[in-house]
């Protein structure tokens, strides 16, 4: 059943909330915590700040170390976090990152950076998930509407905003994402969600057991129904979804180590587009599956040694666009030694990527078909300087089959001023490079061509620097600030048709500033807030016949801030509210706009839970990107979960 169809009073009650209900909402959230008498009786409460700041994570140096000692912008998204926030996708969980851009085109896109140059295909931003890297290496970017996980499942999501190119390659020029599931051992038995609202329906099922003393594994299913989203003239929009998605993780350990092995498959159609003069669009469909298999091994020496690989394979069909069909297999491999008061890591990895890629209406790639391969080899070097400072080097060599061997090196030292206050400052360089959406596209698909790929095109070059600082001054406040400086160069650039081709005519500077904080004001309530500002000042060098310039590289707004309040309230109940307010977005026009969220919980038994999540409750709807008129507004909507676990 569509659920644009479900017998909900909650689909007609949404679009009568006035736009004050958002703002009494969060007063209320407020006040009620102001004047609670006491803890409740069960506490429902999170994590504290100190165990918060102690949380492991690995994207950092590729070895788990403290959130209080990483040297990097890196902002933690718990699961608790995603519960709670009512999210049902991982690009609406990815909001909770302060120092993320998330932008929803549509009903199933998404535009995600850090730190400026975000649209519908930003490539400077690397996601992995458990490990295996998702940007689609055609254009190396994430079609955020491909990418899917059981969010019950995810333990956390290191988000760090700044070059990580040195460890993870290029394309992790302004940021990494690491998806961390939880292992099969921590998701034992069953558990069910049922959600249905005024634009969405999901129903997910996992279950998990054991095979033995040291080895579990899991299962899991999912299906969601996504409603199309209207233009600001109220028209439908053709972008509605319907996914399917099914997968499993196993678990073999040890004192010493253990092995991994998880894989999915998935299935997801739009809605039928119609056709555009007189060629049927049709649906946009997707097919795909991976599997990912990783061993690791710890000696007694502290020494460490951990195997990945991994097989994607995916199928889009697009007749409005282009039909990529990709399959890529990855492996990896890395030793960690410990060298007295010094931490060697080293490592690398080999990637092979093979598509074919049949032409759509407007686009073509010449050749259809290409295999491309890349290789790489790094090193990490990690010196305790002193009791207070640490000193980090590395290099990385990685070969593609375009511009050869990119040398990425990076250098971070970190202050430990006191046990709970960190000063790091870091310098870095990092590229993004060439995709076969640089080199080989086509418009149209058939000569004579009006744009064309550049045969000369090479990779993209930021060399960014960093001074960050991180305290905890009580237990109950937590910060973090960091200023970015990035200085780029050969950014894509277009020219004018006779003989219009992609080149590397623009060059310039990125500046900013990234902050958050926690303040546990009570135990039962707790409050989190972040911002960012990005100031960008880019040119085209003489001689460019550009005729669109830095805006074709993405539209960012000048800051935006976001403010969290997580309550506990008495009798097993949660009442979350989220405000966001993100800066107009210069070109296409987008305006500002204030959005609340509003989600409360109420687990009626310990194991059964029921919640009702509201977003956007201060408009009827507003846009987040692209140009008007034919561009998607995103709704006032509500969601009733129910959550049981067995």
């Amino acid at each position: 059943m569509n659920p644009q169809h479900l017998p909900l009073d909650i689909a007609a009650a949404t679009r009568k909330w006035p736009a004050s209900l958002g703002a009494g909402a969060l007063w209320l959230v407020l006040w009620t915590g102001a004047h609670a008498a006491a803890p409740m009786p069960e506490s429902l409460v999170d994590l504290s700040l100190e165990e918060l700041s102690q949380i492991e994570i690995t994207s950092v140096s590729r070895r788990p170390e403290s959130l209080s000692d990483a040297a990097a912008s890196v902002f933690v998204i718990t699961g608790d976090d995603i519960r709670r926030s009512g999210a049902t996708s991982l690009p609406e969980a990815l909001r909770l990152a302060p120092n993320l851009q998330v932008a929803r085109i549509d009903g199933g896109q998404y535009a995600i950076t850090a730190r400026g140059f975000n649209n519908a295909i930003g490539n400077k931003l690397l996601v992995l998930i458990d490990g295996r890297i998702v940007y689609a290496p055609f254009f190396s970017g994430v079609l955020w509407d491909q990418q899917d996980v059981f969010l019950e499942d995810v333990d956390r999501i290191e988000v760090i905003s700044g070059p990580g190119a040195t460890l993870w390659g290029t394309n992790a020029v302004n940021g990494v994402i690491n998806v961390v599931t939880r292992s099969a051992a921590q998701t034992q038995g069953g558990l069910a969600s049922l959600a249905a609202g005024n634009d969405e329906a999901d129903a997910s099922f996992r279950w998990g057991a054991a095979l033995g003393d040291s080895a579990h594994f899991r299962i899991y299913a999912k299906s969601s129904q996504q409603q199309n989203t209207r233009n600001a003239a109220g028209a439908s929009v053709a972008d509605g979804w319907d996914r399917t998605q099914a997968g499993f993780r196993a678990d073999w350990t040890d004192a010493n180590g253990g092995f991994m092995l998880q894989g999915s498959a998935a299935h997801a159609k739009s809605e039928d587009r119609g056709s555009f003069d007189t060629v049927a669009l049709g649906a946009v469909e997707i097919s795909q599956g991976n599997l990912l298999g990783q061993w690791t091994r710890r000696y007694a020496d502290g020494s460490d040694i951990r195997v990945q690989a991994y097989f994607d394979r995916s199928r889009r069909r697009d007749a409005l666009l282009y039909q990529p069909a990709e399959s890529v297999l990855d492996l990896e491999f890395q030793h960690g030694i410990p060298l007295g008061d010094q931490r060697l890591l080293w490592g690398g990895g080999y990637r092979r990527s093979r598509d074919d890629i049949e032409p759509g209406l407007f686009f073509g790639f010449v050749p259809e078909r290409r295999t491309m391969n890349w290789a790489n080899l790094f090193v990490q070097d990690s010196v305790k300087l002193g009791p207070a400072f640490d000193l980090t080097l590395g290099m990385r060599l990685e070969k593609n089959g375009y511009t050869g061997t990119e040398a990425l090196p990076s250098a971070r030292l970190a202050w430990k001023l006191a046990s709970d206050q960190l000063l790091w400052t870091a310098a870095s360089r990092a590229v993004r490079a060439p995709a076969r959406l640089d080199r080989d596209i086509r418009l149209p698909p058939n000569p004579p061509y009006i744009i064309a790929g550049g045969p000369d095109f090479v990779s993209e070059v930021a060399n960014v620097f960093e001074l960050g600082y991180r305290a905890q001054p009580s237990h109950a406040v937590s910060l973090s600030v960091t200023a970015f400086y990035e200085d780029w160069n050969r950014l894509r650039s277009g020219q004018l048709p006779p003989d219009a081709q992609v080149q590397n005519m623009i060059y310039g500077n990125t500046r900013g500033v990234e902050a958050w904080a926690s303040w546990q004001v009570a135990p039962q309530w707790r409050l989190t807030g972040g911002m960012t500002t990005l100031k960008k000042d880019l040119r085209l060098r003489p001689g460019s016949l550009d005729p669109v310039g830095a805006s074709n590289l993405g539209n960012d707004p000048d800051y935006q801030w976001m403010l969290r309040s997580s309550f506990n309230l008495p009798h097993r109940q949660e009442l979350d509210v989220m405000v966001r307010r993100v800066a107009e977005l210069p070109d296409p026009v987008v305006p500002a706009y204030t959005a609340v969220d509003l989600r409360y919980g109420w687990r009626i038994h310990p194991r059964l839970e029921l919640s009702l999540a509201l977003r956007n409750l201060l408009d009827r709807s507003h846009p987040e990107f692209n140009a008007a008129p034919d561009r998607s507004e995103i709704g006032r909507s509500g969601l009733v979960q129910l959550r049981w676990s067995m």
